[in-house]
């Protein structure tokens, strides 16, 4: 049996993210393949307590701590979700992956980035995604859209300033990882990036 393929989408809220998952999650479906969707923090009992402590406390706490709350939901996902459905032959899509922690613990935050990788070698070994959509969006017209919507949580509740630095650790985390992280344009209509997410899917 071969291994399955592990597909994440990254972005800041209101990038689209949720409405195109659903769009993949079809698309993949439609082609027969069995096929894992999950989240991060979250996925496991374990990752929704500790999504909840993380993006619903009021509480303030160290960038180090909340990647270490991070790396320890992600460890259990690891473990109990993304790994058994590879073996078994299933495609896994996750909203959000370890490029959310470098891009906001140690950019939004000031986590030194070596810090994050440290615990990404520790935590995840050689797991990496075969394939990242990174949906790219200027963090006024994300912070516009996520207010049309809902209330904000924790993180959505920051400082521009603090977004702008989360937007460039993501843009570094593509720069260095070309071959994995694929570059979206958020701010174009839903019918121009799922076209481009569909020239994407045909070479896998």
């Amino acid at each position: 049996m071969s291994r399955g393929k592990f597909i994440t989408l990254e972005g800041m809220d209101g990038a689209g993210k949720t409405t195109h998952l659903e769009w993949l999650r079809g698309q993949l479906a439609g082609r027969g393949l069995p096929l894992t969707v999950t989240r991060e923090p979250g996925g496991t009992p374990l990752g929704e307590a500790l999504r909840r402590l993380l993006l619903d406390s009021h509480d303030s706490r160290t960038p180090d701590t909340e990647a270490l709350l991070m790396f320890a939901a992600r460890r259990e996902h690891i473990a109990t979700v993304i790994e058994p459905a590879l073996a078994a032959g299933r495609w896994v899509l996750c909203d959000r992956f370890t490029d959310a922690t470098y891009a906001y613990q140690a950019g939004g935050s000031g986590m030194a980035w070596d810090r994050v990788a440290a615990l990404e070698h520790w935590v995840q070994g050689q797991l990496q995604p075969d394939l990242t959509l990174y949906f790219d969006l200027s963090p006024e017209v994300g912070r516009a859209r996520t207010r049309q919507v809902r209330e904000p949580d924790r993180f959505e509740r920051e400082q521009a300033a603090f977004f702008e630095r989360v937007r460039a650790a993501y843009l570094r985390r593509a720069t260095e990882h070309p071959q994995r992280i694929r570059i979206i344009d958020a701010a174009r209509s839903i019918a121009e990036v799922q076209a481009e997410l569909q020239n994407i899917l045909s070479t896998y």
